[in-house]
């Protein structure tokens, strides 16, 4: 009887050895998190007010050890951070849009398409000198030809400001649809997919938030990606910014970083300056179980 009476408490203590196992984890994560920012450069830190890259990692579910589909790349900002978050034990898989898409872009002159199509290598090489001593692996595919292998091996899937070109050119080849399917079967069961998105006010036109000026509206975002077979799960105000209020003839791109369309010095671009980064959608959608 003295036996029978003590198991509950045995069990409250086995539960709170657990609760005390995930918080210590959890905290230990952060850490890593935080170091992994704190080593970043001066110029890459500069941007996290508007980025918000713990934030938005944490809000995801990003891990250590996962493997984890990172859309267009680019220049490698968020490649050079889950490159040494992730670690050792995990995979970033960077996806670049289908060759036959660049030519479509204002910029796609036979001298960037041809070095565009080394990319797949030469991405791979450029993240090889950041990866550190225990970094994560990094593979590459593009859109609409990624490896048999790699469906349902991702954790996660996360698309930064990657939509927009792919809607607005989805009449001229699916493309954004074919990038939603191949996030979805990239994914495990369970899985999830994070999407931040330069955002449109949902009162704007249909053709203004096409992704040609780099906007697209909410609800667009999540139809389409709940065409695609995902689950919407969760949506955060972290990389809100209410300043960004574009008129009828803006581009995001007159915004931080590019500052397209003022000069230097300019009133024009102070005030382009003042807004800051634009007002972005962060999203988080499952791959159902």
């Amino acid at each position: 009887m003295r036996f029978m009476k003590l198991l509950p408490l045995l069990a409250l203590i086995a539960c709170q050895a657990d609760v005390n196992d995930v918080t210590d984890a959890s905290e230990a994560q952060a850490s890593h998190l935080d170091n992994v920012l704190a080593s970043q450069p001066d110029d890459v830190q500069a941007r996290y007010p508007f980025r918000n890259p713990k934030e938005t990692l944490e809000f995801i579910g990003v891990e250590p050890g996962m493997t984890v589909v990172e859309g267009l790349p680019g220049g490698g900002w968020y490649t050079k951070l889950l490159l040494p978050y992730i670690g050792g034990e995990g995979t970033v898989i960077a996806a670049d849009y289908a060759m036959d898409m660049w030519p479509r872009f204002p910029f796609g002159t036979e001298e960037f398409i041809a070095e565009r199509s080394k990319w797949l290598e030469s991405f791979k090489t450029m993240a090889a000198e950041w990866r550190g001593d225990d970094g994560a692996a990094i593979e590459t595919f593009r859109f609409g030809a990624m490896p048999d292998e790699r469906a349902g091996t991702a954790d996660a899937v996360f698309f930064a400001r990657v939509l927009h070109n792919l809607a607005r050119f989805e009449s001229e080849g699916e493309y954004l649809t074919i990038a939603l399917n191949d996030a979805f079967r990239a994914l495990k069961p369970g899985g999830v997919f994070g999407v931040v998105q330069h955002e449109a006010r949902e009162d704007k036109a249909d053709d203004w938030a096409d992704g040609s000026r780099g906007y697209l509206k909410k609800s667009f975002v999540i139809a389409q990606a709940e065409q695609a077979g995902f689950i919407f799960e969760a949506e955060s105000d972290i990389n809100a910014n209410p300043a960004d209020q574009p008129g009828a003839d803006d581009v995001v791109w007159r915004l931080p970083p590019s500052l397209n369309g003022s000069e230097e010095g300019s009133e024009s671009r102070a005030a382009m300056q003042a807004i800051g980064e634009s007002n972005r959608m962060t999203l988080r959608f499952r791959k159902p179980e």
